[in-house]
């Protein structure tokens, strides 16, 4: 059932943080050329999912996911980095 609840919220795009709250100009940006698995809290129409995610570059506040979606897109997005959690 779950799966077919996640499915349903990843149609579509998800939400991700603009160019003025990344504030890139502002914060150092990282990237990782080896990806790190996570959580994190993504939103879809204002839905907040739970997923399993790669970490793939960050700033002090703010982490860019990717993930695979049910149907095998890969999506991405920007979060806030305390929606994020590291995988142990």
């Amino acid at each position: 059932m779950n799966a077919r609840v996640d499915e349903m919220t990843m149609r579509g795009t998800p939400e991700t943080l603009s160019d003025r709250e990344l504030e890139l100009d502002v914060y150092p940006l990282t990237k990782t050329p080896v990806a790190v698995s996570a959580q994190a809290w993504v939103r879809y129409s204002g839905v907040a999912t739970k997923l399993d995610v790669e970490v793939v570059a960050w700033t002090p506040r703010a982490v860019a996911v990717r993930w695979k979606t049910p149907a095998g897109e890969e999506h991405r997005a920007w979060v806030w980095a305390s929606a994020v959690e590291k995988k142990d």
